[in-house]
């Protein structure tokens, strides 16, 4: 191995911590940590990133080996496990969520189509089949046969009530860099359509300033977080 003097390490380094990617790896996590449902699995910014850590890595070591100033070298590993740590929180933070709505989840094709390869696999091998073997054995067959679903408090019930479902009307901190305006706060659904007595009157729709923070039901900005125009906190 020739002699190195760090310096190709370190501009290496400092791309990875100061590239857009990892900035994208902290809004990704910000914004799966915020919201109740599980977001769009970020395949592309994933994989960059895992490789830029690996190069990495291999690099930190050599000049370890090499004879680089310890300290030098230590401030870079020290770094890196930063990076290295919010990559895993993030990715823990999507197998909570989908241990914690996996009937949901597999029954939503929307939801279902944000999970990576790796999360299908998980949803339908250890959580689905384990889960289930489980309540079947543990709960269900002794319960009377009318009470033996996964899904429904009792054979008679109409919807599945039994399905853990993320509760879109959580109250979440958010910003935006753009102007928006008309963002309707509230669903109008205590009743049909053509019944005016039951239904509670609309509240006016609101505008949000740039980076202003605002405090309101997820629900109402779903929208605009899946767009990308707003972010949470």
């Amino acid at each position: 191995m020739g002699e190195r003097d760090g310096e190709g390490s370190a501009e290496e380094y400092e791309t990875l911590i100061q590239t857009t990617d990892v900035e994208l790896l902290k809004k990704a996590w910000r914004q799966e940590k915020a919201a109740p449902e599980i977001m769009k699995f970020e395949a592309d910014l994933i994989a960059r990133l895992t490789g830029q850590i690996e190069l990495v890595e291999e690099n930190v070591e050599q000049d370890a080996q090499s004879g680089i100033d310890p300290l030098t070298v230590s401030l870079y590993q020290m770094d890196l496990d930063r990076t290295q740590f919010l990559l895993r929180s993030y990715l823990r933070i999507r197998l909570q969520k989908i241990e914690k709505y996996i009937f949901h989840i597999l029954a939503t094709a929307e939801l279902y189509n944000r999970l990576s390869k790796q999360e299908k696999a998980f949803a339908k091998t250890r959580c689905l089949v384990d889960l289930e073997k489980h309540l079947e054995e543990s709960v269900l067959s002794k319960l009377p046969n009318n009470y033996q679903s996964i899904f429904k408090q009792s054979m008679i019930s109409e919807e599945n009530d039994m399905v853990a479902k993320p509760q879109l009307d959580t109250f979440v901190v958010c910003k935006t860099k753009y102007y928006l305006g008309h963002i309707q706060l509230e669903d109008n659904e205590d009743g049909p359509s053509d019944d005016r007595v039951n239904q509670r009157p609309l509240e006016e729709p609101f505008e949000m300033e740039p980076d202003v923070l605002y405090f309101v039901r997820y629900k109402a900005i779903k929208r605009f977080v899946e767009e990308g125009r707003i972010d949470l906190f």
